[in-house]
């Protein structure tokens, strides 16, 4: 570990605080509304209190990255889409024509695309130029990554998420682009939990059942392969994970670090959540897990982490843009908090 990782794992606190909470619990019932009866909205709302430390924060400004990288493993044909997409997809990204720069546009989330990864030339503006390799090696045959390589893209997450913070920001939430990277986000899930590589390896870009089944068995023989200790997240992010993932767990600490609350989109943003929680049981409190995807292994990564999202739309796209549709209700939750009258100011009777 270095030791900016090494601090930034000690500066995450807990948020758990029962004066905050209650004090937050009873304003949201001193509203002009039966308790509780607004749902996961007071839920929501309690959370990004106490992860922001105070019992009447001002409106949320938000960021998002979409973390960009490349994975060797596509050698093995795991994916529907060659590996040039994702390059194609960054371009995209950068003219502002990708459903992530729709969402982020509708929602003021404040969009940022980082190359991590890429197997390409660097782009240049707007894209944000973090690459530390141009892919990972193929995990089927050899580390997908050297701890040093994992070690800087998981600092290079946390350095954007503090620079965001320091920019204004006060949510985060990250999303990711890679061809392949559904394949590196099951490797990692079955390495972190011990899960067989058959109940986390789905269809991601579209391929059929026989390609899902491919798919497992390269996981499988990967994770055989490599060996991965689940004690080890750094070590597991090296063995079998991705660039674009590692930056996405480094972002997650770096919220958490600043008590900045954050928003994960799907599978492969998860499965870099999960990483982030081994690495700091601690970050945990500081997410949020905006819907779950139709790809079948997210479901269990929710599991394990006892996590709860908050919407089932049938999304598998990534990018973050199930992240960017729920920070609209992050800010919906907050201004039904900070704005709604009490039964005492509105002089409704509370029955």
């Amino acid at each position: 570990m270095t030791e900016y990782l090494q601090l930034l794992l000690e500066a995450i606190e807990d948020p758990a605080d029962p004066a905050l909470e209650r004090s937050v619990q009873g304003r949201l019932d001193s509203l002009t509304k039966p308790p509780g009866s607004l749902g996961r909205l007071e839920e929501i709302a309690r959370w990004y209190c106490l992860a922001r430390g105070e019992a009447l924060p001002a409106a949320p400004r938000k960021a998002l990255c979409v973390f960009c990288a490349d994975h060797g493993v596509t050698e093995e044909g795991v994916s529907a889409y060659p590996r040039e997409v994702t390059r194609q997809m960054v371009l995209n990204f950068a003219a502002g024509g990708a459903a992530i720069n729709a969402l982020c546009r509708q929602g003021g989330v404040e969009a940022t695309i980082v190359d991590v990864g890429v197997d390409s030339e660097p782009f240049g503006p707007p894209v944000r130029d973090e690459k530390i390799a141009r892919g990972t090696r193929n995990f089927a045959v050899e580390p997908a990554m050297t701890r040093g390589e994992a070690l800087q893209a998981l600092e290079a997450g946390a350095r954007l998420a503090a620079e965001a913070v320091d920019a204004g920001a006060t949510l985060l939430a990250a999303g990711e682009m890679g061809i392949g990277n559904t394949t590196a986000a099951a490797a990692l899930g079955c390495a972190l939990t011990g899960r067989a590589a058959d109940e986390l390896a789905g269809r991601g870009t579209g391929v059929d059942e026989a390609g899902r089944r491919h798919k497992a068995a390269v996981v499988e023989r990967a994770l055989a392969a490599r060996k991965p200790d689940s004690a080890d997240p750094v070590g597991a992010l090296a063995a079998v994970g991705g660039l674009e993932i590692a930056a996405m767990a480094g972002y997650f600490l770096g919220a958490a670090a600043r008590r900045v609350p954050a928003v994960v989109d799907g599978f492969i943003a998860t499965a870099a959540a999960l990483a982030a929680v081994r690495l700091r049981k601690e970050t945990l409190g500081y997410l949020l897990w905006s819907h779950e995807s139709a790809e079948q292994g997210h479901r269990v990564l929710l599991q394990e982490l006892g996590a709860k999202s908050l919407l089932q739309m049938g999304f598998r796209l990534g990018e973050g843009s199930g992240a960017a549709v729920a920070m609209g209700l992050v800010d919906q939750a907050l201004a039904v908090y900070r704005e709604m009258a009490t039964f005492d100011s509105a002089g409704v009777s509370a029955g």
